[in-house]
C-alpha cells in the first residue's frame, strides 16, 4: 500500500467520533483496517486514489481507471448491509438515467464502485424547477414495484423508525424541546409509521434530498446515496415540495404542481408526508436555536 493510499485513506478523529455514534465502538477497528482494505480492493479494480469524502455511514474515495484515467467513486461502508441494500437498488434502477450507475460490488468489504457524475454539482448549490425534480422522480418510479424474492431491503416503516429515533437522540443530546417536543415526535412517527404501513410499494430511495442529487449529462438530476425501502414512493418528494416554504397555501400548491407531473403520485399523501415528517425536521432546528420563519412553519405544520 503506497503512502498516498494510507494517507487519503485514515480516518481522521471528527470522522470516528461521528461513526462511533452511528455504529458503536466496534467501529474503530474497521477505522484502523480501512488504509488497507482501499489498497486492496484499489489494486483489484486498477484504481489511483486521488481524493476522499464521506458521509454518516461511508467513506467515499474519488479514484481514477488506470487504463482508461476516468474517474469513479469507491464507496466503503462499516456496515455491509448498508451496501448490499444501496448495491440492490442500484441494480434495480440499472436502466434508469436518473440514478448513479453501479459498477462493482464487494459485498463481504461493504465496498461500491460506483460511475462518475459530471458535471456533478449538488442541486443545494444550482438553481432547479420541479419540472426536473418530477423527470427524477417518475424515474425512480418507472422500476420494480413489487419486492422481488430474496431482496434484502426492509419495508419503509423501517426508514421511518431509524429517523425518529435519531431525532429523539438528537432532542435529548441537546437537553432541549421538553415534553412538549417528545410527544409531538411520538404523534409524528405514529402518523409517519400509518402512512408506511397502509401506503402502495415501490422502491424508495429514502434519502432523496437536494445534497443527494448531483446534475449529470444534459443537466438532468441524477440521485446518489440512497437509503432504499419498500414503500410508498410519495415519501421520496417530500423534501423537494417543502424546501424554502414558510406558507401551506404555497406548499399545497407545489405538491399539486409536482403531482401533476408525476404519473402515480398522490398529492395527498405527500401532504401526510410533509405533515409527519416536519417534526423530524423542525425539532432538530428548534433545538440548535433556529427561530427562522421556515422553522416556526415546519412546526405549525407537525402540529397541525
Amino acid at each position: 500500500m503506497s503512502d498516498s493510499v494510507r494517507g487519503l485513506a485514515s480516518v481522521a478523529p471528527e470522522v470516528r467520533d461521528r461513526f462511533v455514534v452511528r455504529f458503536g465502538a466496534e467501529v474503530l477497528a474497521w477505522c484502523d483496517e480501512l488504509p488497507a482494505l482501499v489498497g486492496k480492493l484499489a489494486a483489484r479494480w486498477d484504481l489511483t486514489v486521488v481524493a476522499t469524502d464521506g458521509g454518516g455511514t461511508s467513506r467515499v474515495f474519488r479514484c481514477l481507471k488506470r487504463d482508461t484515467r476516468t474517474s469513479v467513486w469507491l464507496k466503503l461502508t462499516p456496515d455491509p448491509r448498508v451496501a448490499q441494500e444501496e448495491a440492490e437498488a442500484l441494480r434495480n434502477w440499472a436502466n434508469t438515467p436518473s440514478v448513479v450507475t453501479l459498477l462493482a460490488q464487494d459485498q463481504a468489504a461493504g465496498a461500491l464502485l460506483l460511475a462518475d457524475v459530471q458535471p456533478g454539482v449538488q442541486a443545494t448549490r444550482r438553481a432547479w424547477d420541479l419540472a426536473e425534480v418530477a423527470v427524477l422522480l417518475g424515474d425512480l418510479r418507472s422500476t420494480q414495484r413489487t419486492p422481488r424474492e430474496h431482496s434484502v431491503l426492509r419495508p419503509l416503516s423501517h426508514r421511518v423508525d431509524f429517523i425518529f429515533d435519531l431525532t429523539d437522540h438528537r432532542l435529548a443530546a441537546a437537553n432541549a424541546g421538553g415534553p412538549a417536543a417528545s410527544a409531538l415526535l411520538l404523534q409524528a412517527r405514529a402518523a409517519a409509521l400509518e402512512l408506511a404501513v397502509e401506503g402502495p410499494v415501490g422502491l424508495v430511495h429514502g434519502d432523496l434530498h437536494p445534497a443527494n442529487v448531483l446534475s449529470g449529462p444534459d443537466d438532468r438530476l441524477v440521485a446518489i446515496d440512497p437509503r432504499p425501502t419498500w414503500g410508498d414512493p410519495d415519501f421520496d418528494a417530500v423534501d423537494w415540495v417543502l424546501h424554502g416554504v414558510t406558507d401551506l397555501a404555497v406548499l399545497e400548491a407545489r405538491i399539486e404542481e409536482l403531482a401533476a407531473l408525476v404519473p402515480g403520485q398522490s398529492p395527498q399523501r405527500v401532504l401526510g408526508w410533509c405533515r409527519a415528517l416536519s417534526a423530524a425536521t423542525a425539532v432538530p432546528r428548534m433545538c440548535a436555536g433556529r427561530d427562522d420563519a421556515e422553522t416556526r412553519f415546519l412546526m405549525s405544520l407537525a402540529v397541525g
